[in-house]
């Protein structure tokens, strides 16, 4: 499987790019977040490649940042929900948009996505709840100095809200002074994984 592409960007659009590596053009289809990060043609690109494997055909799904394609894959586990709905989803709203969207239950926001109608809508709020923390797989381990001003009965939860964070592109350094905020303004019993990334994206995207 190809989990990584490197090379010249031969040609771009909102939907897919072509990629020469060594000589061989690769196709690759992208969501808009990702093409909006993308250098002009004739340089040096690098995306994060998701592969599917069907009968007739090997499609290549590439992304620029590993939130992205973790989203994307999540996504992909929700019944109903193919990679052109996954990509559809990624490129109708930001990363951190759509999981602050799933954490508050926002219908409406799922019902504006293209080709996201109202029984796709609620199986993603209901599918994809207890998935947003797997954007924590695209950070990497969190320094005990991160999460130094917290208690230690919530550190582990803090640590995992600050993977999630990263996850979806958000500094440590920003993250933590949010998270500190929060937790020393509330009640430790309010202090849900839940609640630290749901009050942190809000302030984050303020």
């Amino acid at each position: 499987m190809i989990a990584r592409l490197k090379g010249i960007l031969v040609d771009s659009d909102f939907n897919q790019v072509i990629i020469d590596v060594n000589g061989v053009g690769y196709l690759v289809f992208i969501p808009v977040s990702t093409f909006d990060k993308l250098p002009l043609p004739g340089h040096e690109v690098t995306l994060l490649i998701n592969t599917q494997v069907r009968e007739d055909a090997i499609n290549l799904y590439g992304f620029a940042t590993s939130g992205e394609k973790v989203l994307f894959e999540q996504l992909m586990t929700v019944n109903g929900v193919g990679a052109k709905l996954a990509l559809a989803i990624l490129s109708s709203m930001p990363t951190a948009a759509f999981c602050s969207a799933i954490i508050s239950g926002n219908i409406d926001a799922m019902k504006k996505i293209p080709g996201v109608g109202k029984k796709t809508a609620e199986r993603l709020l209901l599918e994809m709840r207890d998935k947003i923390d797997k954007l924590s797989l695209a950070a990497g381990p969190v320094s005990n100095s991160a999460a130094a001003n917290v208690p230690d009965t919530l550190r582990e939860t803090v640590n995992d809200a600050i993977r999630a964070l990263e996850g979806l592109g958000y500094k440590r350094d920003r993250i933590t002074g949010v998270l500190n905020e929060y937790i020393g303004s509330a009640d430790e019993s309010e202090c849900t994984l839940e609640n630290l990334i749901r009050n942190a994206l809000r302030i984050l995207n303020s």
